[in-house]
């Protein structure tokens, strides 16, 4: 999906100031300087006159809160003023504003029709963010040959998103015929303007060969203008890459310094590849504490390999204190998300009945089952479902096995499942003769 509304509101406007009034370059000027007092001085008179570059600008003033309070409500009223009379920077914030919410409700109807009416007139930004009304369907049904005609619009007018947009567009085919070539030709305009999007996506056709013959070492570079601009997909490929030893010498510590770059700013797969390191002293020393810490930012963000691996870290008591129902508890989130490691160890656990959980060879069966279903390459999780069956066997309960498998295979909550499986069944009550 596509962002829409990158710039919300745009805070050096290009207007034209043909037929302006006396005051107007004197407050471009005020503003410039950031003083907004003398700015706000000399364009309110003029906006009160339907100036509509006064206007605009004041719509802007408010919206940032430069010069007075920061109220949506009253920039709305300015941007209005001024786009119905064709001002078409006022049109295009206008529709950021109905696209965002701030001073009315979201509106992506009302907002479509402001981008319209700047696209129309030729400005980039609203062309860009029209292309993204329709390549994600908002307001509008859903038209990639749509998206990429307004995209192309505001892409040959330099404008770097929709650049960078085009050049996904035609590396997965939405639109138009995928043409990797031509994906990294769109990137690289983009890329050349400085736009850390398109500077990490070619770094990233440059690792893959995508478009381009494999170059590690161009896709570094890359990567690291990217990473100057602090964008955390780039700064994780870079730790990657030091890990590898792809286009740089091998060196664990470079590895750590740039996945601790990305994960301090939220990065998830970063949080998770640090606390990797710390776990196995790869480039830091090992501290099971810090582990923990830096697994549990991750699973807290969805990451399902650390929640995995905090489940592991609870079993056994490294970097916490030993705890099976929290333990059971990250098993069961991991394996919401399919993770079979996790379905393996929760068949571990329902198998011996002695981590808090009662012991329950079907579901066990049924959860090795399903572990060797999603990663068919790890024989431990066929070897640990075939012993399984053994068992069931002996005692009688295939096909409660099978019956759990089914249930297990065709749900969208794996968890809530299980829940259910392992309910106590409510007992039968006495009848009367």
């Amino acid at each position: 999906m596509k962002k829409l509304g990158l710039i919300l509101l745009l805070g050096g406007l290009v207007i034209s100031t043909a037929s302006v009034h006396a005051g107007y370059d004197e407050g471009k000027a005020a503003y410039d300087k950031r003083d907004y007092t003398t700015a706000l001085q000399e364009w309110l008179p003029l906006a009160e006159q339907q100036n509509a570059a006064a206007q605009t600008r004041l719509g802007t003033m408010y919206a940032r809160g430069e010069g007075v309070s920061q109220n949506y409500t009253h920039a709305l009223k300015w941007y209005r003023k001024a786009a119905e009379q064709g001002q078409s920077v006022a049109q295009f914030n206008l529709g950021v504003m109905y696209e965002n919410g701030y001073g009315v409700l979201k509106d992506y109807i009302q907002a479509l029709k402001w981008f319209r009416k700047a696209a129309d007139q030729g400005n980039a930004d609203a062309q860009y963010s029209l292309g993204v009304m329709y390549d994600n369907g908002y307001g509008v049904s859903q038209d990639y040959a749509q998206a990429l005609n307004w995209y192309l619009k505001a892409a040959d007018q330099g404008n770097a998103d929709a650049q960078h947009n085009l050049g996904a567009m035609y590396i997965k085919g939405d639109g138009v015929a995928p043409d990797d070539t031509q994906g990294v030709n769109w990137y690289r305009k983009a890329a050349e303007q400085g736009d850390a999007i398109g500077q990490y996506k070619l770094g990233l056709m440059y690792s893959l060969g995508r478009g381009v013959t494999q170059d590690h070492t161009q896709a570094l570079h890359w990567f690291h203008l990217a990473a100057e601009q602090n964008y955390t997909d780039a700064q994780y490929n870079i730790g990657l890459m030091y890990a590898a030893g792809e286009g740089v010498l091998q060196d664990y510590e470079q590895s750590f310094n740039w996945y601790h770059k990305a994960a301090e700013q939220g990065h998830a797969a970063s949080q998770y590849k640090l606390g990797l390191m710390y776990d196995n002293g790869q480039g830091v020393v090992q501290d099971y504490i810090q582990a923990a810490s830096w697994y549990r930012k991750a699973a807290d963000q969805g990451y399902a390999d650390a929640q995995y691996n905090l489940g592991v870290m609870y079993t056994k008591g490294q970097g916490v204190i030993q705890d099976y129902a929290q333990a059971l508890n990250w098993y069961l989130i991991a394996a919401n998300q399919h993770d079979a490691a996790a379905i393996n160890n929760l068949g571990v656990f329902y198998d011996k009945g002695n981590y808090t959980t009662v012991k329950d060879l079907p579901l066990a069966y049924a959860l090795f089952n399903l572990a060797a279903s999603y990663n068919p390459s790890e024989k431990l999780y066929a070897e640990n479902r075939d012993r399984e069956l053994r068992g069931l066997e002996q005692s009688g309960q295939v096909a409660l096995g099978q019956e759990y498998t089914r249930r297990l295979a065709h749900t969208n909550d794996i968890r809530a499942t299980i829940l259910e499986i392992i309910k106590p069944k409510p007992k039968a009550s006495a009848t009367s003769k």
